[in-house]
């Protein structure tokens, strides 16, 4: 296959080397004209495991501009170009008070130029790493009718690219053609063996920047418990074996799935407590009570969701579900109950508040009233609300009703 690029920088070269290895001819272009000087020099001047091998024996052809690549008739074109963020930004010096989103100059610069000279129907890919909504507002308003475009960044880190592009836990593309996104799933995989997973583009933009906030948010707590560790005498690296071994519920998709916040004897009251000895303790960051606050804000917000849709209804508030999760009874710091309380705060006491796994001796609404319905515990087994009402569900498991708006909060993509 003749794949083309459209930056040879610190991801692209690598990545284009990678795609070489696997027997594809490659050719690329970059603005910077020492790039085709290491190429045919055999040399970089960053450390890459496994490019310097690769520089051996390439033939990757580096040509002086992007109507040269496109003349060459590429199957697919990758566009690796940089996106970077202001040195300020990049967390080498103390945190600024103001928030930027990143330079997409060089990005839009590149796509214009390499849209302009496409001739017939060409698949892009652009790998570089966005915030959600930038590929509409930014790259969209560029394409013509020879763009077929994809989005499919990678999962990679500097100095080890060659190894995670050719060997990743997971493909991620993001699609406006079906048919571009299956022929660059197929593509991929070849490669890789790894699996695929295949969304819309702002979703892929998403799913890539939560993938690398993810990897902060668990360094960042494996690393307060080293400080409260040596603070409280405890070993952090026996802390560190106990997470390695919690494979089902720590180490794992397991309370990743978008919904309300936990609940139950144990999280919130531990966390609550937390924030007390980080206080006691006077550690770096409370951590735990900011998380209690994100839980809160979380549940304001549906609640806020609720009053909103019954305000601009007409119609009661109802809550389905008591219990802390799915398939119990038990309601200590059940998140409904949080739910209910701020309901309230708001003006809009519920008039049906109904779980039939916790028993309360309360009436039932029989037939339950039209009204804005809110699932508070994803029990699974709801019953049908009548015409002409409106749920919220941050579950995304309420199904279809005749006559009965579902609002599935968090997946208005997936419609």
């Amino acid at each position: 296959m003749r794949v083309g690029f459209v930056g040879l920088g610190k991801l692209g070269l690598p990545v284009a080397l990678a795609i070489e290895s696997k027997g594809h001819l490659v050719a690329g272009f970059d603005l910077n004209p020492s790039v085709g000087g290491y190429v045919r020099g055999r040399w970089i001047p960053y450390t890459e495991v496994g490019v310097p091998a690769l520089l051996e024996s390439t033939k990757l052809e580096v040509v002086d501009s992007i109507a040269a690549l496109v003349a060459w008739e590429p199957d697919i074109v990758f566009v690796p170009v940089q996106t970077p963020h202001d040195p300020a930004y990049e967390g080498v010096t103390r945190l600024p008070t103001e928030r930027v989103d990143f330079d997409y100059s060089y990005l839009t610069a590149a796509c214009r130029d390499l849209f302009a000279a496409l001739t017939s129907p060409t698949i892009v890919a652009v790998i570089s790493t966005v915030l959600p909504g930038t590929i509409d507002r930014e790259i969209r308003p560029l394409m013509n009718d020879n763009v077929r475009l994809v989005y499919t960044p990678q999962f990679i880190a500097m100095g080890t690219t060659v190894e995670d592009f050719l060997h990743p836990e997971f493909t991620l593309i993001g699609v406006d053609d079906p048919d571009a996104g299956e022929f660059t799933a197929s593509f991929i995989e070849s490669m890789t063996g790894a699996p695929t997973l295949v969304t819309d583009i702002p979703t892929a933009e998403g799913i890539k920047v939560a993938y690398n906030s993810f990897i902060t948010a668990k360094t960042v707590l494996g690393n307060l418990w080293g400080e409260l560790a040596d603070k409280l005498g405890m070993n952090a690296d026996d802390i560190y074996r106990a997470f390695e071994l919690a494979t089902r519920r720590l180490c794992s998709p397991k309370y990743l799935k978008a919904g309300v916040g936990d609940g139950g004897g144990c999280h919130p009251r531990d966390n609550i407590a937390l924030s007390w000895l980080a206080r006691e303790t006077d550690l770096s960051f409370d951590l735990f009570g900011a998380l209690m606050v994100a839980r809160e804000n979380h549940m304001k917000w549906i609640a806020r969701t609720v009053a909103d849709e019954a305000e601009a209804t007409g119609l009661p508030v109802c809550v389905f579900g008591r219990a802390f999760k799915p398939g119990t009874n038990i309601t200590t710091g059940s998140p409904a109950t949080l739910l209910v309380n701020l309901l309230t705060e708001l003006g809009h006491e519920p008039v049906v508040w109904w779980d039939d796994r916790v028993p309360t001796g309360l009436p039932v609404f029989q037939p339950n009233p039209v009204g804005v319905y809110v699932i508070a515990t994803d029990h699974g087994d709801w019953p049908n609300v009548p015409t002409g009402s409106v749920v919220v569900d941050p579950f995304g498991s309420y199904p279809d009703l005749p006559g009965v708006r579902v609002e599935r909060l968090g997946r208005r993509s997936a419609r």
